[in-house]
Order: structure tokens, then sequence, then C-alpha cells
């Protein structure tokens, strides 16, 4: 099968982890072995986050500001592209350790937003490390940073604008059937806008699950698969709450899921299996195999009707 997975940025550095590189490193390990494991029969694609990676370099980036008031920061497309070749790096590296007859291609791939989006006004992805609730409206006192509730913690959000087209799309189809495992879109792809006639930088986070569904669709995909915690549930963090197994988008149109979160992913496989292109899922990293023949995660496919169990 010709398969895309969206790896998220919490999967690669777990809610409340350090932000340092070994941990960084130990997870990606993880990764790459439920990865590798179905690499070798099937053409991959891997499409990671970047939420607390890039944050941690705009938290970085804020600190050297202080120690260096005359240093511009970089913008956060610069940022989202150090992402692409970091965690590119490290995944690239790490599958070859786990099977060195894989062929592994990491692209920093270009992803068009318009600057008119309604994002802009209103900001729902999270970034960067987790704080407290009163550290983060301490921050919010002294700065134009934005923070919101995620789970116990808070985390900075920024704007997340819907992907219109991805920029090497000719480019990852070419190394995949080369025979590449192709690494791209990280991050959701570096945002970019044209301005008359020419590719340039906006300040925001694309959300990788969407982006990943756009190129999912423009490679015609077999199978779309968004790796995250683990399943959907109904009645998420109630006492009622229940895995779903086997759904429908019709079915997962009667839920509310939290946005910035959930909501994105749902949306995502939605609107995959609407294309009518293949099945979906959303599961668990640590169980991609089982995953792939429907014995974990809750699959997504087309059917009439609500559908939910």
């Amino acid at each position: 099968m010709r398969i895309v997975l969206a790896l998220g940025g919490n999967a690669l550095l777990a809610r409340g982890q350090a932000l340092t590189a070994e941990n960084q490193r130990i997870n990606i390990q993880k990764a790459a072995a439920s990865i590798a494991a179905i690499a070798t029969d099937n053409e991959v694609v891997i499409v990671h986050g970047n939420g607390p990676q890039v944050g941690l370099l705009m938290e970085q980036n804020s600190a050297y500001q202080e120690y260096s008031p005359e240093t511009t920061p970089y913008p956060m497309d610069v940022l989202g592209s150090q992402t692409c070749g970091m965690v590119g790096y490290m995944l690239q590296q790490e599958l070859r350790n786990i099977d060195a007859n894989l062929s592994v291609a990491t692209l920093v791939t270009q992803t068009e937003v318009s600057k008119d989006d309604p994002a802009f006004a209103n900001p729902t992805k999270f970034v960067g490390p987790v704080y407290t609730e009163e550290s983060a409206k301490e921050i919010m006192a002294v700065s134009n940073k934005q923070f919101k509730a995620d789970g116990q913690y808070f985390r900075r959000v920024v704007p997340s604008p819907m992907p219109k087209a991805i920029i090497e799309q000719q480019q990852i189809e070419t190394l995949l059937t080369s025979g590449n495992v192709v690494i791209a879109c990280g991050g959701g792809g570096v945002p970019v806008c044209r301005e008359e006639g020419r590719m340039e930088g906006v300040e925001c986070v694309i959300d990788k699950d969407l982006t990943a569904e756009l190129l999912a669709e423009t490679i015609n995909a077999d199978l779309f698969v968004i790796l995250t915690d683990g399943s959907i549930y109904r009645n998420y963090g109630k006492e009622d709450q229940a895995e779903m197994k086997v759904a429908t988008p019709e079915g997962l149109s009667h839920f509310n899921f939290p946005a910035g979160s959930m909501s994105p992913k749902v949306d995502a496989v939605c609107q995959f299996v609407n294309s009518g292109r293949g099945n979906a899922a959303i599961g668990s990293l640590f169980e991609l195999d089982k995953i792939l023949t429907n014995e974990a995660g809750t699959l997504v496919k087309a059917g009439e009707g609500i559908e939910y169990y």
C-alpha cells in the first residue's frame, strides 16, 4: 500500500517531558522501530509534527534576544524549516539504524497558505513547552503571546491556517516511486504564501494532520494514518468515555472534539475518507502494525448513516 503517516510532535517529545535532544532521540528510536516494521512492504511517507520542537526554538529565540537585543528574532517559517531538518535527520538515521537496507530521504517542504485565512484572528495551534496557568498568565501580562489550556497544562497558541498546496509534491512522489521512505511536510510544511509571483514565509504553524491529509489525496495514498496518543474516544475525559473501534465520517460528525488537538485529526481523516481514495485510521504509534490490520486504533471508513462502535 501507499501509506501517509502523520506522526505527532508529542509522540517525539511527550507532554511534560524535558525538551532535550536525548529525550527526543529515545522517542524517535521507538517511533522508527514501529515505522521500519511496515516500511519494507509498503510505500511510506512520514509527516511529523513540530509543536514542542518549534516552540523550543521560539523560546530560545526570545532568550537570546534578551541577551542580545540588537539581534532580530528568526521568523516562525525559518524556525519551522529548522525542525524539518532536526527531526528528519534523527528519524532517517534511526530508521536506517534499525534496517540498513531502507532508503530514507528527508525533504524540507513548503506548504502554501492564504494570508486571508480566518485562523490568523483566532490562534489555536499549541506550540512549545507546558506551563502552569499562573505562569502562562504572567507571560501574557507582559507580552503579546497567547496561551490556552491543553489538558492540565497551558501552552502557547499560534495561528494555524488551512494548507492550500504542497509546493514540493512532485519531488515527494519522485522520491517515493524511487523506493525511498520519505520524510516530508515536517510540521505541516514551512508556511509560505504567494506575493506578486514570489513565495514568502508566513508567521504561523500549519496543522500537520491537515497537510498530511492534503498530501495523501494529492499522491493518491491507499491509507492515511494519524499516529498520536491512541484511538478516538466518545465523550473523552468523561465518566462514560469509550473507545471507538470503527466509525464513519457521518458518525463522527455527531461528536465535539477539542480544537487544536483531536478536532483537526478527526477532520483530516474524515476528509480523506470522503475523498473516496481509501480508509483512514487514528491510533497509537506503538501499535502501527496492528492499525494496518484493523486490530488497534480507530478505523474510519466510508459508510452511510450514523455508524460507530
